[in-house]
């Protein structure tokens, strides 16, 4: 792992991986949203006995199931990456990253996948009460199964609960509940979800106005709007302040992609939030501050935001690269040689081992423990590497909380409309209901491009960067298996679209889509 390799090589692995993540997250979100909204559905069913909501319970069943089958399927091809494109990261850190995808595997996979059996074949073969707990169970599975994935991804953020085995070479875990119930974590994994939980929401009262457009099902959609906002609305209130304390927990473990993401160059007291903004600056200097064409502001809420406290110091990238003694802040170059020092003594330490060299080793990995914490600096050439890009990260982020509160005021909205029972002459709700699905996606890919091209250049946080973790592999390989992956997944989602609008033409049956 101490081999640095072809840029071209990282460029279209990291290509790879970007391509095939945002292709399973865009079946993912459904899942973990409509699952619970089913539930929800299924339960208004056995409680009342009102046949129209086994009716709803059903059609909305079958464009989970869709989106189910194949979510799973490109789910697959991200674990077996980690060994083709990423084996020098699987060796690094496989004993901690493996155990969160091995649980998930075990113990939600298994639960998922046996409850969906019954939620889909069990009707009238099981109780009514049997059904609808394997509905939740089959809901809980799917968002246990993100769990998992959560906290191996969150452990990358902010890697805890382990240790360095000098002898092997890789991090190993020493407390499994320090990596499960980090800060980051639990905070993750709520936001995530909770993001999932509103793209639902948005998706079914997107085509539920499909159908009041069209003055088809009007019942069946109102009932499902209903179920749908009051779920949006919730998890909305929810998901802001999960979204406050993510970014908490950045400005203090990650404090790059906080600055990058606020486009703060220069560390300042009292800083402002900038609400939204248009960068003019088109430079290729990493340190040049991107200025702005114009910008909104909240004095001093950035600071209270990140550290409650209005006259907190946030640090900027300036101070982050070339450091801030007066705020105990030191520089990136210092860093980068405390992590050469840190790789020299690893391979002095193995070294004097096989020399049986006792008290050089015992030296050697004194040093070693002392600047492990910042390892993988060790492998940067230039301080500037550790910028990530800052356009990318300052609009994705302001475009995805934009559209989050476009979402709270749609399904305030909504309630509104059916509550005073004015919600069926509204034909430009509907249209704005509908135009908000594609959205919903796009606020939820944008949150995930904030996280990770913002802690870039990290596979792990500080540890290992992207140019240590790739198999040493043909560069014609990946560039290959790109395309193939983009062709079959880009077929995989038209396919999805097809199946899915299909469904929703033919509408629900009665007694459901049996």
């Amino acid at each position: 792992m101490t081999q640095l390799y072809d840029p071209t090589l990282v460029d279209w692995s990291r290509a790879q991986f970007a391509l095939t993540a945002i292709y399973h997250w865009c079946f993912v979100p459904l899942t973990l949203g409509l699952s619970f909204i089913v539930a929800f559905m299924e339960t208004l069913y056995v409680k009342t006995g009102n046949e129209e909501w086994k009716r709803i319970t059903k059609f909305w069943m079958t464009l989970f199931g869709i989106n189910f089958a194949i979510g799973v399927a490109t789910g697959i091809i991200l674990e077996f990456e980690f060994g083709t494109n990423w084996s020098n990261y699987s060796w690094f850190v496989g004993d901690i990253f493996g155990a969160p995808l091995a649980v998930e595997g075990i113990m939600a996979f298994f639960i998922e996948s046996t409850f969906v059996a019954v939620m889909f074949f069990g009707w009238n073969k099981v109780s009514k009460k049997f059904h609808l707990v394997s509905t939740w169970l089959a809901a809980i599975g799917a968002n246990l199964s993100a769990l998992w994935i959560l906290v191996a991804n969150s452990w990358m953020q902010y890697p805890v609960g382990m240790h360095f085995n000098p002898d092997m070479t890789r991090n190993e875990m020493t407390n499994f509940w320090d990596v499960l119930f980090s800060p980051v974590a639990i905070n993750k994994f709520l936001h995530t979800v909770s993001s999932g939980y509103v793209l639902s929401a948005v998706f079914v009262i997107g085509v539920s106005a499909w159908y009041m457009l069209k003055n088809r099902e009007i019942r069946f959609a109102k009932l499902s709007i209903l179920v749908a906002a009051v779920f949006g609305l919730i998890t909305s209130l929810f998901i802001i302040l999960t979204g406050d304390h993510s970014a908490r927990l950045m400005a203090k473990h990650q404090p790059m992609k906080f600055a990058a993401m606020e486009n703060i160059y220069q560390g300042q007291r009292k800083a402002p939030l900038v609400v939204f903004g248009v960068l003019k600056n088109n430079n290729t200097d990493s340190l040049a501050k991107e200025d702005f064409a114009f910008k909104l502001e909240i004095p001093n809420f950035l600071s209270s935001m990140a550290f409650l406290d209005a006259n907190a110091y946030v640090p900027g990238i300036k101070d982050i690269v070339q450091g801030n003694s007066e705020h105990g802040i030191i520089s990136a170059s210092e860093k980068i040689q405390k992590g050469k020092i840190a790789i020299q003594t690893l391979r002095d330490y193995n070294t004097a081992k096989k020399t049986k060299d006792y008290d050089k080793a015992k030296e050697s990995l004194s040093i070693l423990n002392a600047n492990y914490n910042y390892f993988g600096y060790g492998y940067l050439t230039d301080a500037k590497q550790i910028v990530p890009p800052v356009k990318l990260t300052f609009y994705s982020f302001r475009i995805m909380v934009a559209l989050g509160f476009w979402f709270v005021v749609l399904f305030v909205l909504v309630l509104i409309f059916l509550f005073r029972n004015r919600l069926e002459n509204k034909r430009w709700f509907f249209r704005a209901a509908i135009i908000s699905i594609p959205l919903a996606y796009l606020a939820s890919q944008l949150g995930w491009a904030v996280t990770e091209v913002g802690r870039q250049p990290w596979v792990i946080q500080d540890l290992m960067p992207a140019i240590t973790a790739v198999s040493n592999i043909n560069v014609g390989s990946v560039k290959i298996t790109f395309a193939l992956f983009a062709i079959i997944f880009t077929i995989l989602l038209i396919a999805e679209i097809k199946i899915m609008l299909k469904q929703i033409k033919i509408g629900p049956k009665d007694g459901g889509n049996e």
